[in-house]
């Protein structure tokens, strides 16, 4: 696998997250005062005043989540469903380790998704895919805490296939085609969150693995989108979603990890 690409996107992102911008502008600004450099700390708390303005009563994370959410159907219709594949992200491994208990996130709705649509499709083959998107921490995976989780919701985790190497979702989809071989003419159906979708579609694509996109946990409100909405911490981590996963659409196209 392209460990490089893994460490590198880790790193990257710690550095241009915008909560780590503001931080850093925080940081410029007081440094720029101690120098007496007045008018530069000025102009620089300034902007960091504006930014903070707008993302407080502005949902501008969902500006930029809903594009991603909208381009396809929520709920579609199925008839011949032949697999489920559900992408992890809905538990908190560590925690739940730590805990003894499945500590959910708020990504839940892929989980719970993926146990009604194997109750209505019992035939259909059931994966679950995760490894540890960590740096430091391989030890704890995603896939082993799903299964626990399964386990308490009365499945038989026996006939659910897990993929528990996988680091990011180009590996989530190439580590469980070897694992499934998914033929042609198969109906596969996706289950990931509504944002994340058109990325994983792509490398689904790529893979030359047709699914059935499935999209659950929407974040925005299509009916509202520009409004005055005071919630400074909600739109800051929205706007850091909706950054991350466009540099990650982007990016995935660019480099050709997706179609």
């Amino acid at each position: 696998m392209d460990s490089l690409f893994f460490w590198v996107s880790k790193i990257a992102w710690f550095f241009i997250a915008p909560d780590s911008l503001l931080v850093l502008l925080i940081i410029i600004g007081t440094w720029l005062f101690w120098k007496q450099k007045i008018k530069w700390a000025k102009r620089v708390f300034t902007f960091l005043s504006i930014c903070l303005l707008l993302i407080t009563i502005f949902p501008v994370g969902e500006w930029i989540l809903y594009p991603l959410e909208s381009k396809y159907k929520a709920n579609p219709e199925l008839n011949q469903v032949d697999g489920i594949i559900v992408l992890s992200g809905s538990i908190n491994p560590i925690r739940s380790a730590i805990w003894k208990q499945t500590v959910l996130n708020n990504s839940a709705e892929r989980i719970f998704t993926s146990i009604s649509l194997s109750k209505k499709y019992p035939n259909a083959k059931l994966v679950f895919t995760g490894g540890s998107g960590s740096i430091f921490n391989q030890t704890h995976k995603h896939a082993d805490a799903a299964a626990t989780f399964y386990k308490t919701q009365g499945l038989d985790v026996s006939k659910i296939i897990f993929e528990r190497e996988s680091r990011n979702t180009t590996e989530n989809i190439i580590l469980s085609k070897v694992l499934v071989n998914p033929q042609k003419g198969e109906k596969w159906v996706l289950i990931t969150t509504g944002w994340h979708m058109p990325r994983s579609v792509g490398i689904f694509c790529k893979a030359d693995w047709h699914v059935i996109p499935y999209p659950v946990d929407f974040r925005t409100n299509p009916e509202q989108l520009f409004r005055f909405s005071w919630g400074f911490a909600r739109h800051l981590n929205d706007l850091k979603i909706g950054i991350k996963e466009w540099i990650g659409y982007i990016t995935y196209s660019l480099s050709g990890k997706s179609c």
